[in-house]
């Protein structure tokens, strides 16, 4: 239901047998097969176009709504002035495309990334891990300098809001390349010739479906976790949920004092499989923290960055370790985003990511806590949220 409203939203239409009226279609007011491919560009930002007699970018731009610039990006490989007709080109649409006012799905994620890759071929999209139920985890990379840069997002399910707010820097970093622009007054373009940013905008594909509507009754996986949900009845269910849809809290389950964390949590009473804080069997149980392990030691990045919620605050030690320069980037990343730089509580100080990369690389890591309230955060903060923490998304590729 959420696609088709955005889809009609961004169509100008106001309901589906509208819509379909206008598309030449039967006006039955169902999506069916023929709607669904109708609506799919007004999902993901694009559609193909063969070119007519006496075409020019120019006019092609003013009959879609979009730019010459945003052509020109999109067909890398096309000469401009030398249309032939028939030719196929990619038809960037104009309207930004990660939407900041809407649950996040795991269906959302799929046709932002399609998108993104079409308008801006110079990304590069790739599934680089799998979870058990076979939602497949993405990992983009734009940039083509020898500093390395990792960014991660919604590692719990129920604080899915960081993932539009990764999408969204992506999404505008990548136009400012593009336009040779500017992103927090840095050059988009010496980011982009500097620094190489890996992104895991959605760690855990499965439990953000449960929280947001993506996977339902009677879809695999959800009886289980209703049941595992049952134990601890004042956790609402699924909003409560943080965990992957085994019962394990991903950001419990790397090898940083990973027994640390079990004796403590345990003692809290999360010893089996639920909504959130158990650490799981053992230290790296699941796909989705094997597939972020992986992923580290392919890219070997100088910088992590783990966008969670909430708390408006920035974590930045493993215990007593202390990366060279990572205070020193952690109090810039305070004074741009106005969020405090502290340590992390005792109770919540092992089995992270972030703990992991510390511990294993004594290179800075980052855990930010965006947002105020409880999770998950209200729509209606994303834009201030997104404000806030834009400097440090690019502090990151500026100094890490």
């Amino acid at each position: 239901m959420e696609l088709y409203e955005l889809a009609l939203e961004r169509a100008g239409a106001p309901t589906l047998a509208e819509f379909q009226r206008r598309e030449g279609l039967p006006p039955t007011g169902r999506a069916d097969g023929p709607t669904w491919a109708a609506l799919l560009p007004w999902l993901t930002g694009y559609r193909y176009y063969r070119v007519l007699p006496g075409d020019s970018y120019s006019a092609i731009a003013a009959r879609y709504g979009t730019t010459v610039r945003a052509i020109i990006t999109a067909n890398p490989n096309q000469d401009p002035l030398r249309l032939a007709v028939g030719q196929l080109l990619t038809l960037p649409l104009g309207f930004e495309l990660v939407p900041g006012d809407r649950p996040f799905s795991y269906a959302l994620l799929q046709l932002c990334l399609e998108g993104l890759a079409a308008r801006y071929p110079f990304l590069t999209v790739r599934d680089f891990g799998e979870t058990d139920y076979g939602r497949r985890i993405p990992r983009i990379s734009i940039g083509i300098g020898g500093r390395r840069v990792l960014y991660n997002a919604s590692h719990h399910a129920n604080e899915w809001i960081t993932t539009p707010l990764v999408l969204r820097f992506l999404e505008r970093y990548a136009r400012a390349v593009s336009e040779n622009g500017r992103i927090f007054g840095f050059s988009a373009q010496a980011l982009y010739q500097r620094c190489t940013l890996h992104l895991a905008p959605m760690v855990n594909p499965d439990g953000v479906d449960l929280v947001t509507g993506g996977l339902g009754p009677g879809e695999p996986g959800w009886a289980e976790a209703r049941a595992m949900a049952e134990r601890w009845p004042g956790i609402p269910f699924p909003r409560g949920w943080k965990a992957n849809l085994r019962g394990v809290d991903l950001n419990l389950n790397y090898p940083a004092r990973w027994e640390q964390a079990r004796e403590i949590k345990f003692a809290q009473g999360y010893t089996g499989p639920g909504p959130r804080d158990y650490v799981g069997p053992q230290a790296l149980s699941e796909p989705e923290s094997r597939t972020m392990v992986r992923l580290t030691e392919l890219t070997e990045p100088g910088l992590t960055l783990s966008l969670h919620s909430q708390g408006q605050v920035i974590f930045w030690k493993f215990l007593s370790m202390e990366p060279p320069g990572a205070r020193a980037l952690g109090e810039r990343f305070a004074a741009v985003s106005g969020y405090r730089l502290t340590d992390v509580p005792y109770a919540a100080s092992f089995a992270g990511y972030k703990d992991w990369y510390i511990l294993t690389r004594d290179r800075p890591g980052y855990t930010l806590e965006v947002g105020l309230g409880e999770n998950p955060l209200p729509l209606s903060q994303f834009e201030e949220i997104y404000d806030a923490i834009l400097g440090i998304f690019a502090l990151g590729l500026a100094e890490g």
